[in-house]
């Protein structure tokens, strides 16, 4: 018998299946974990199927080395998984294998953590007289009445209540009286508190009503669901009750959620409802966190799985159902290689696997809501907050009016003065600015010159840094001082644009002071717990007001928040992308949805140079209906998707006549397929070679030939074979296929 591995090299000429025997009494598993002799090295790799025979000669096969787990990490239903997305991404399958397992267990980087722990080897009613032949060693006295609960003690935690307690520790195991055992300790994210289990609240009629449609479905393994509820409607009650049914009937969940910021508060929901049953799975849990998680839920310890977009492939075995929340983030959509929605990969999960499907947001996509109108989903709707509480009252304010009254501050007359109502009744607030750092961009007054990323086509962001402002480029990284002089003319009228989070923190430090502030960005939440951390300032009551971008606007609940206000609400309106209104009404409705929580009412205050905006009059009157019913129409005269399909082939390479080179070539290459293919021709609306609006990115020249095709097999036809054009060498360019890109730009 021959295991046939997947070798964990990702290159097309490496993309197949080799075959290695296996040793007299080494038993092995589909999808188990290898070390394989390869070349001159010794490769991992993964057993994707065993045969009787292979066409390579008897003489030159070789051995397996060793299993790397004595289990297969990778689940049947995984290894289905990865085969049909390297099949719609057109790369190796070794590629794909990798998304199925934490990162640092490829070459050994992570390792299982273990103590040594102490217990009685004599039963508890021998102690005392064990005590008798201690003679003087007062250590061995405290050591065995510690052990004498029968408990197992690690030997860390012995020393902290005894000093150096190894010695008299190894006398007790010389005379019987301890035994030493090495036992595996699990890294847990949030610490090893207590996993208490709280009861469950009653339910709304509205929860009641969209339960009974699906709970029937998830009984039987089956059910596709949009839940289009309001902000505050419970719909994390709706899924706390799916995932109790759904452990009920001995299978497992998923909850996925589009920032690491909601997850801490979403573990600690389903903790306090489930206890250690849940676990978490997201990038920035330590490397041995995400290990000791990923095999609690290989092991069927966790049957919960709460984590970001990755979460999707974690190996639960009996998979019942997958909760996605806050479905309409682009955060769902991986953009490095190979490319993934994960939604659809929840999709592709629930069909195969026998599970129940669950869309949830507040403000669905379009796509998503256009898909459950024709059927595809079912659609659940719950309108009303929890206790029937009122959604906020909205105000919106011109920013033009503030400039001709000779405001220019970064807060309306308005906002300001409710600010300092807020802080006087002991309540929270919450604002969003949509951009980090301190100014927008640098300019020079007498030439115009605006200060650029040298590897990005984008102006660099002023930030304030311990005092020592800095330049940042918000794409690539970089980082420079800002100019005393114009570098282009040589003036020293250099002005700062614009405002950012940290200008606003600043604001509100000078307008409040002694009030506590939380920041959250990029720049704040890096590191470790970086979302946790400051969440629970701001939760404690320590902080008052929490700033930040749009990682604050949906899903957290804080009930003292009674005032949100929005400093910059055009920010998202004008960016060229034919999506950008939905995206707009989408950030102002759920950052809106987060004041008026809790029993005292919500007031919300959006800032705007476009007052007059339908999107901004929809955001305020919070009807998602009528937004969607304005779009999906403004979308049909456009041809815009869901009614279209938009592709591009992106290239990008550092030499930027080789990146021009390859794109004229596609170009060229797609308008041959469409002459010798005229039902192809047909469905492509639109096929045009140009620049991005960002030309240049991490040091990167951008070409892109841009398609618009109707929603027609014939057009998919199309779209696979520019998959292919995509896969084929080019020296010096890289060229990328996407289907409706997360961004135009």
């Amino acid at each position: 018998m021959l295991a046939q591995v997947i070798v964990d090299i990702v290159h097309e000429n490496v993309a197949r299946t080799f075959s290695y025997l296996i040793p007299e009494g080494m038993a092995l598993s589909v999808g188990q974990r290898v070390a394989v002799p390869f070349g001159p090295r010794v490769k991992e790799g993964v057993i994707v199927g065993f045969s009787e025979a292979c066409d390579v000669p008897p003489e030159k096969l070789r051995a397996v080395k060793a299993p790397l787990e004595d289990y297969p990490a990778i689940l049947p239903c995984q290894l289905e998984l990865a085969r049909r997305m390297a099949e719609n991404a057109h790369c190796p399958l070794a590629e794909t294998l990798r998304l199925m397992l934490p990162a640092e267990m490829r070459g050994g980087r992570v390792q299982v953590r273990r103590q040594t722990v102490a217990r009685l080897a004599i039963p508890r009613e021998a102690v005392d007289d064990a005590l008798e032949g201690q003679g003087r060693s007062q250590k061995r006295r405290m050591l065995l009445n510690l052990l004498r609960d029968g408990g197992k003690h690690p030997v860390d935690e012995l020393r902290m209540l005894v000093r150096d307690p190894l010695e008299p520790l190894r006398q007790l195991e010389a005379a019987g009286l301890v035994a030493f055992s090495e036992e595996e300790l699990l890294r847990r994210p949030g610490g090893d508190g207590p996993d208490v289990e709280t009861p469950d609240p009653p339910l709304t009629p509205s929860q009641e009503d969209v339960l009974s449609v699906m709970l029937p479905e998830l009984r039987q393994g089956t059910g596709r669901f949009l839940l289009h509820g309001v902000t505050g409607s419970g719909k994390t009650e709706v899924f706390i009750r799916l995932v109790r049914e759904t452990l009920r009937l001995g299978k497992s969940a998923m909850i996925l959620v589009p920032e690491i910021a909601l997850t801490p508060q979403m573990v600690s929901w389903f903790r306090g409802r489930f206890g250690a049953v849940a676990a978490v799975m997201h990038s920035r849990l330590s490397a041995g966190e995400r290990f000791d998680e990923w095999r609690r839920i290989r092991r069927g310890d966790a049957r919960v799985v709460i984590g970001a977009r990755s979460a999707v492939f974690a190996p639960a075995e009996r998979l019942g159902l997958i909760v996605v929340d806050e479905e309409h983030e682009t955060t769902y959509l991986s953009d490095r290689h190979p490319r993934y929605d994960a939604r659809e990969v929840a999709q592709w999960r629930c069909e195969t696997e026998g599970a129940t499907l669950l869309l949830a947001s507040a403000t669905p996509s379009i796509l998503s809501f256009a898909r459950a109108r024709r059927g595809d989903f079912t659609l659940l709707e719950m309108p009303r907050r929890v206790l029937d509480r009122p959604l906020p009252e909205v105000t919106v304010v011109d920013m033009r009016r503030e400039l001709e009254q000779g405001n220019r501050s970064i807060f309306s007359g308005l906002l300001t003065a409710k600010l300092k109502d807020c802080m006087r009744r002991g309540e929270q607030a919450m604002l969003l600015m949509n951009r980090r750092g301190y100014n927008a961009f640098i300019s020079c007054r007498s030439c115009g010159h605006v200060m650029k990323c040298p590897n990005c086509d984008v102006s660099l962001t002023y930030h304030v840094s311990g005092g020592d402002g800095q330049l940042h480029c918000h794409y690539c990284g970089h980082a420079e001082p800002p100019p005393s002089a114009c570098p282009e003319c040589g003036s020293a009228y250099i002005r700062y644009f614009g405002a950012g989070t940290q200008k606003v923190e600043e604001e509100l430090h000078r307008l409040f002071p002694g009030v506590g502030v939380v920041r959250m960005d990029i720049d704040t939440t890096s590191g470790k717990d970086g979302h946790g951390r400051l969440l629970e300032e701001f939760r404690s009551g320590r902080a008052r007001v929490l700033v930040g971008t749009q990682m604050i606007a949906k899903g957290l609940d804080f009930p003292r928040v009674t005032l949100v206000g929005v400093v910059a609400a055009d920010m998202t309106l004008n960016l060229p992308d034919y999506r950008s209104r939905e995206r707009t009404f989408q950030l102002l409705t759920q950052v809106a949805g987060r004041a008026g929580r809790g029993e005292t009412p919500g007031q919300v205050v959006i800032q705007t140079y476009k007052p007059e905006d339908e999107i901004i009059a929809a955001s305020a009157k919070q009807d998602y209906r009528a937004f969607f019913e304005r779009e999906f129409a403004r979308r049909r005269t456009g041809l815009y998707p869901p009614f279209t399909i938009m592709a591009r082939l992106l290239v990008e390479s550092p030499n930027p006549a080789m990146a021009q080179k390859r794109a004229e070539e596609l170009h060229a290459r797609c308008l041959a397929l469409l002459e010798e293919r005229p039902a192809w021709k047909k469905r492509v609306l639109m096929l045009r070679l140009d620049q991005p609006s960002v030309t240049v990115l991490r040091g990167k020249t951008r070409w892109q030939v841009m398609m618009k095709l109707l929603v027609n097999p014939a057009a998919e036809e199309f779209a696979a074979a520019l998959t292919e054009l995509a896969r084929e060498p080019f020296d010096g360019a890289e060229t990328y296929f996407e289907y409706n890109p997360t961004t135009m730009m």
